[in-house]
């Protein structure tokens, strides 16, 4: 299905990010997995894709830092000759009440999930235009929907994302690119598993399907936007929450 497909995926040393880096690879594509700090993860993640046949390269970054992704993207062009998927993950949380949260934790949570997905989105734009083809998936989330107590960083980020990828959709949609987001509600991950059981019972409740989906949900669903199967489908933010924010 992505056979001969290069792919960036950011913040894919773990969870929701490595198992779209996996979904991706198994269905053909070459996956840049790229990271920030966790080097042993990444590389794990290149074994098991190298492992099962495919093929897949780590690469160090840090999405907030510009000049880092303008050297990323660079640096796939000169080895692959293209960028034909790019999914925008990479991710943090500094969770805290409004009265409590420091200017720092708001700004971080800013600078990796929003200004991040806008420096790599810019790099990608410039290549996928020459090329007029590539499908973009930015991970956006039922919080930046349906906002969440503690989460103003967070919520004004993902919200932001997905004022992102309808704007891009409409600049790039001429040239035949797709640029659509995803937002994932609770899914089982290292994240929620530091969830209290009372947190979980709560959040339970607000799910018509009444359980926690798995991060392959969210993979199939990335892997379906990146596919020619989904060629008419841009602007658009898929909802994978079992309900939650409808």
């Amino acid at each position: 299905m992505l056979k001969d497909k290069v792919a960036i995926v950011t913040g894919a040393s773990r969870g929701i990010g490595r198992e779209i880096a996996l979904k991706l690879a198994s269905y053909g594509a070459t996956v840049i997995v790229n990271y920030c700090g966790s080097k042993e993860k990444a590389e794990e993640v290149v074994a098991y894709i190298e492992g099962q046949g495919g093929r897949a390269v780590t690469y160090q970054g840090n999405v907030a830092d510009a000049e880092s992704m303008k050297e990323m993207f660079a640096y796939v062009i000169k080895e692959f000759g293209r960028v034909d998927i790019l999914v925008n993950n990479a991710g943090i949380t500094r969770d805290n009440l409004i009265l409590k949260m420091s200017e720092e934790e708001f700004d971080a949570v800013i600078d990796t999930d929003l200004k991040g997905v806008y420096n790599c989105l810019k790099q990608a734009s410039r290549i996928m235009l020459k090329q007029k083809s590539g499908r973009i998936v930015n991970i956006s989330s039922v919080v930046g929907v349906l906002g969440n107590a503690g989460q103003v960083n967070y919520a004004a980020a993902k919200a932001g994302v997905i004022g992102m990828t309808k704007s891009l959709a409409r600049e790039l949609g001429s040239r035949g690119i797709t640029v659509n987001a995803v937002a994932p509600g609770f899914i089982e991950t290292e994240m929620t598993e530091t969830l209290s059981e009372n947190i979980k019972e709560n959040t339970l409740t607000q799910i018509p399907l009444k359980r926690f989906g798995k991060v392959e949900d969210v993979a199939e669903t990335v892997a379906f936007l990146v596919s020619d199967k989904a060629a008419y489908i841009t602007g658009q933010t898929i909802h994978v929450d079992g309900g939650m924010g409808m």
